[in-house]
């Protein structure tokens, strides 16, 4: 995995092979976006991350129960500290049915979710401009 950058995604439960997702999820009580946007990191693939920075938010609305709901999810660009991808804590087989790690250039192709995409490809160009190339690595790896 050295010398690419790589991003930590998950296929949710009840979609088809071949859909990838962002972690993401509520913000609880008292929480802060930041917080909460590492919880469900971990939560949903197993890896534990430290901040670098906020990418930027995705807002859309979504139909759930026959009601709209408006969400606003807050993205963060991560290096991983520690854990193994794939191992979920128990009860999260019912949000995730995979975890795995993908390579961040091929996000756009990868990604189901065009905000999502778009907020890969923003992590990429940060990643890319602080190490002044293209597509080398500088050890950030993790969404």
């Amino acid at each position: 995995m050295r010398g690419a950058w790589w991003f930590a995604a998950v296929r949710p439960q009840g979609k088809p092979h071949g859909v990838w997702a962002l972690p993401k999820g509520l913000v609880s009580k008292g929480e802060s976006a930041l917080d909460a946007a590492l919880r469900e990191g971990t939560e949903e693939t197993g890896v534990r991350a430290r901040p670098i920075v906020k990418i930027g938010e995705v807002r859309y609305v979504y139909t759930w129960q026959g009601e709209r709901v408006f969400k606003i999810v807050s993205f963060f660009l991560a290096r991983s500290t520690g854990g193994r991808i794939g191992e979920l804590p128990s009860g999260m087989e019912v949000e995730v049915a995979e975890a795995r790690w993908l390579p961040l250039v091929d996000a756009s192709r990868l990604l189901a979710y065009r905000g999502e995409r778009d907020t890969a490809m923003k992590a990429l160009a940060l990643l890319e401009a602080e190490a002044g190339i293209g597509g080398s690595s500088a050890g950030l790896d993790a969404l």
